[in-house]
């Protein structure tokens, strides 16, 4: 960018010298030479400083590198870790993981069910002790509901024929859930790049 000022600056000092030439009656042999040369160097800087850099690109490409994320160590996150917190707690009350876990086609219905009790049992009440959960619509399953317009995509989701906008009528098939209070327990991190354990081994020591 200096390089093609400087040259700018030749050029234009150039064309002063022909210029003062031209009042010289005995210069008029260089004249020629000076003056050519002189608007060819003004046309090469000229048309370099006008393609090869302009003040706009240079600031677009600064703001590019400016942008640039800057690399970061990948690591397990605090809601990665409460997230797992959770599970340790489904599985501490439920034996969520044991049963999900498992190969249940070892076993036959009765194992199954029995287990699953003791599943259910345990998770539904690990649940409500973290979420306040109740249903999206509370008329009963199979009755016919309206769904109005700008309903929330998240809380419905609309099968079957679909024609024009909302409201829409039909059949609620599951009343969904949804949840307005989440008290999720804090975990203290005891290591910055795992996340915690959901079930410790046990081992007993003889």
């Amino acid at each position: 960018m200096h390089a093609m000022k400087a040259i700018a600056i030749v050029a234009v000092v150039l064309l002063f010298v022909v210029n003062a030439l031209e009042l010289l009656p005995a210069a008029s042999a260089f004249q020629m030479y000076l003056s050519g040369g002189a608007v060819a160097l003004s046309l090469v800087a000229l048309i370099a400083i006008l393609v090869e850099r302009d003040p706009s690109r240079d600031n677009r490409s600064a703001g590019a590198e400016a942008a640039r994320p800057m690399p970061v160590t990948t690591r397990a996150n605090q809601a990665d870790a409460e997230i797992v917190s959770f599970l340790a707690i489904l599985q501490a009350r439920g034996r969520l993981v044991d049963f999900l876990m498992d190969d249940i086609n070892a076993h036959d219905d009765a194992q199954v069910g029995a287990a699953a009790r003791v599943v259910h049992a345990g998770c539904k009440t690990a649940l409500l002790e973290h979420f306040r959960i109740y249903p999206v619509r509370a008329e009963s399953e199979g009755s016919t509901v309206q769904v109005a317009a700008g309903y929330s995509p998240d809380e419905y989701r609309l099968v079957g024929k679909i024609s024009g906008p909302a409201p829409f009528s039909g059949v609620l098939v599951h009343h969904g859930w949804k949840t307005d209070a989440v008290n999720l327990p804090r975990v203290l991190r005891s290591s910055s790049n795992r996340l915690p354990a959901i079930a410790p081994a046990e081992v007993e020591l003889r």
